[in-house]
């Protein structure tokens, strides 16, 4: 008997995505599709193309061909408004990105003021809110130089999330931090899986890859050589290229 449920539409969808620049093909026909509260990892080596297709979804690369959707628009479609796009989806980078002369409040409020028209009564009430989610309702006067690496990068996922974005993609948020900082960032992260939000997130945390994620891509020189839950992806790789990938990451 089939089910007269409704399909559930994909959050993002990208279908043979490519990118090169010049000769240089760094994606390859790539296809991602993250459904409403998944949390899906990049993982795979340097070089593979993982930051790339982040950049792709969000554009801030153009695609060379393929097709991108978010929450079932057509966003590579000429007249697309880039900038309401990227309201909704929300990117983490690994370097922080944060303005040193604004405070902590003020990096997560711009965007709300400039972009949203948010009084700055209405932008700080929101900005302290997601300052207070990631815990660092008490850093709100702090600027960048006072910050740890960990604290930085946690202003940056709230000022994402100011936006209200319908998904949020982090480009190897843990990659510039000392080891001792990275678990608050991954504490972040897990809360907002367990809050629902839609994630996708390249890293080089395997661990926290193995006990996150829902499904995890393993990316090779601009192809996903293979895809699967966490589970069989860490303890049954099918291709020898992840099984080569996972075991020099162990040692």
């Amino acid at each position: 008997m089939l089910s007269d449920r409704p399909a559930v539409r994909p959050m993002l969808e990208a279908r043979g995505l490519r990118k090169s620049f010049g000769t240089t093909h760094v994606l390859k026909g790539v296809d991602l599709v993250v459904q409403p509260t998944e949390l899906v990892f990049l993982i795979g080596p340097s070089g593979s193309g993982k930051s790339t297709l982040l950049r792709c979804c969000n554009r801030l690369e153009e695609p060379t061909g393929g097709s991108l959707a978010i929450d079932g628009v057509d966003v590579l479609l000429p007249g697309t408004d880039v900038n309401q796009m990227r309201r909704q989806v929300g990117m983490v980078f690994q370097s922080f990105n944060l303005y040193p002369h604004l405070t902590a409040l003020g990096n997560v409020t711009l965007a709300l003021r400039k972009v949203l028209g948010k009084t700055r009564a209405e932008a700080d009430a929101l900005g302290l809110a997601q300052l207070d989610r990631v815990g660092l309702a008490g850093k709100a006067g702090a600027y960048p130089a006072e910050l740890s690496g960990g604290q930085q990068q946690r202003v940056a996922i709230a000022r994402a999330l100011a936006l209200e974005p319908k998904i949020i993609l982090m480009d190897e948020p843990t990659s510039a931090l000392d080891p001792e900082l990275v678990g608050s960032v991954l504490a972040v992260i897990r809360d907002l899986r367990d809050a629902g939000m839609t994630m996708v997130i390249a890293s080089h945390e395997m661990r926290f890859a193995r006990d996150a994620a829902d499904r995890v891509l393993f990316l090779d020189q601009g192809q996903v050589v293979e895809e699967g839950t966490a589970e069989a992806i860490f303890t049954s790789p099918r291709q020898e290229r992840t099984q080569r990938f996972l075991r020099e990451v162990r040692h």
